[in-house]
This record gives structure tokens, C-alpha cells and sequence, in this order.
């Protein structure tokens, strides 16, 4: 297995998260702006992420404020 590498192309707002540089056989999206790149067993080789900046800044978001949340219930428990 090659060494994880991610490569942003910002023109696009596409993140290409690369696991191995085996060929790509076939994809499934995994939910919108997500594809899951697949070797010809089946295997991950690669993830796309479409739109990429507004999708970590809303995964970041949502964790944060879910932290933020349990932080406030302990206090008030």
C-alpha cells in the first residue's frame, strides 16, 4: 500500500484524498459531493469530495458545536 496522500485542486473546490495508486475500476457515491473510488476487488482506493472547502467547514462546524453542547448540559447537570 502506497502512502495516504490528499491533493486539492482549488479551482475546482475538489479534495482527491488518495489511500493507493492502483487503477481506479469503478466508484460509488457515498452521499452528494462524495465518491468512494474502488480497485477492481472492490477495495478503497481513493475519496473525491466535491465542494470540499464548504463541506469541512460544515463537518468542523457540527463537531465543534456538538462539543460545545455537552460541554453546556455538564455544566448545568
Amino acid at each position: 500500500m502506497n502512502k495516504p496522500r490528499m491533493v486539492y485542486f482549488e479551482k475546482n473546490d475538489i479534495l482527491h484524498l488518495v489511500i493507493s495508486d492502483e487503477p481506479e475500476s469503478g466508484s460509488v457515491e457515498v452521499s452528494p459531493n462524495i465518491t468512494a473510488e474502488l480497485n477492481e476487488k472492490g477495495e478503497l482506493i481513493g475519496i473525491e469530495i466535491l465542494s470540499a472547502s464548504t463541506f469541512i467547514r460544515d463537518s468542523v462546524l457540527e463537531s465543534v458545536q456538538a462539543k460545545v453542547l455537552d460541554l453546556a448540559k455538564a455544566k448545568t447537570a
